[in-house]
């Protein structure tokens, strides 16, 4: 990430190769052959630990460069392996917290995403006989951390982009939770099963989630492990702009592939928070309770003051504008079936604060397209 320069990130949403997961050790051992060697003399600590050095220079350049007050969302799985007739669990998340705290991030409460299984049974070892069994891990950790103190939005644009970035209230209250169950995603695929077991992408739900909760509009969003480019797509259906970084050259056409689906199914997913919202006003409502305020751009109820601005651009077209770069294009108005009818009709501004051009360094063009763009 060399070209990167400093600060010119302001959200990092990724999920690396998993240290002492079998599907890639070759990957490992292609990066440092020491890693092959520590695997042949069964030294399992050893080779976990080579492992995670092969990591430890991304994190150094992630923290390099996040803006201050940016936030790093680290997707990482434990590992359990048996090695020289020993079954033990490698600890991946706090071996990757523990090397960001000694750079200089802050580590904020995790979350565990629980993920789906049809899996039976619940333990591994010697079944029903103690104590020779051991638990199954049935969640990943998603590690968040800060550099630096909050972040500032000073300018009046950057406040009116975060204003309408904001979140529903009842969003609030199912992603803010530690323990996420619920990512189950959309019931439209992006990709087909054959590219998730190739690449173990984590779904589109968990990348677009933490995009919207943790930047707003026109933010940079980077992921230095792209794979098949999920967080890219996450950030084009949040309307952010978004780098990536992959090893495998072989993924590239995989991911330029799904281009033509995202309009369709990033508004497919728009449109499934607005109606999930528009229930839980009805169920509220026929619970017999109030909802004070109104949201100025759709008209309909929302909980709280903060909501009032929150509007959630369509997508309106998506592109390769050159080698590896998609550019898309959004409307600056709500989507017109989802706007109640109320009299008097709020009005909408004519002159919308448009999102800002992707670029690696803050600028202030005004027009209304998002970047994304890949390395390999």
């Amino acid at each position: 990430m060399d070209d990167l320069p400093d600060g010119c990130v302001d959200l990092v949403v990724t999920s690396p190769p998993y240290p002492m997961i079998e599907m890639w050790d070759e990957l490992f051992i292609q990066q440092n052959n020491r890693i092959g060697k520590a695997l042949s003399k069964n030294d399992g600590l050893l080779a976990f630990e080579w492992m995670h050095r092969e990591l430890d220079p991304v994190w150094n350049e992630v923290s390099r460069v996040l803006t201050k007050g940016g936030l790093a969302c680290i997707n990482i799985g434990d590992a359990t392996r048996t090695v020289n007739e020993r079954f033990s669990l490698y600890p991946n998340h706090s071996r990757i917290l523990t090397h960001m705290q000694k750079i200089g991030l802050f580590a904020l409460p995790v979350i565990l995403w629980r993920k789906q299984t049809n899996a039976p049974n619940k333990f591994m070892g010697s079944g029903m006989m103690p104590p020779g069994a051991y638990v199954t891990l049935e969640h990943e950790y998603v590690l968040i951390l800060r550099k630096g103190n909050k972040r500032t939005f000073k300018s009046d644009e950057n406040r009116q982009l975060r204003r309408e970035s904001a979140y529903f209230w009842e969003e609030r209250n199912t992603w803010f939770s530690d323990v996420w169950m619920d990512l189950k995603g959309t019931t439209q695929s992006l990709y087909d099963s054959r590219t998730r077991a190739r690449s173990a992408a984590f779904p589109f739900e968990l990348p677009y989630r933490l995009i919207t909760m943790f930047s707003v509009k026109g933010d940079t969003v980077l992921d230095p492990f792209v794979g098949v480019g999920t967080t890219l797509y996450a950030a084009m259906a949040a309307g952010r702009n978004s780098i990536g970084y992959e090893l495998d050259t072989s993924l590239e056409k995989q991911i330029i592939s799904h281009l033509p689906k995202i309009v369709a199914y990033s508004n497919n997913r728009i449109n499934q928070r607005l109606k999930m919202h528009g229930r839980f006003v009805q169920d509220r409502y026929e619970q017999g309770k109030t909802i004070k305020y109104t949201n100025k751009h759709y008209q309909f109820p929302v909980i709280t003051r903060q909501e009032t601005d929150l509007m959630i651009n369509g997508l309106k077209a998506a592109r390769l504008s050159e080698k590896n770069t998609f550019q898309v294009e959004y409307f600056d108005e709500p989507q017109s079936q989802f706007v109640e009818k109320r009299e008097p009709v709020s009005v909408i501004r004519s002159d919308p604060v448009p999102m800002k051009k992707s670029t690696l360094r803050k600028k202030k063009e005004k027009n209304h397209h998002q970047q994304s763009l890949f390395k390999p």
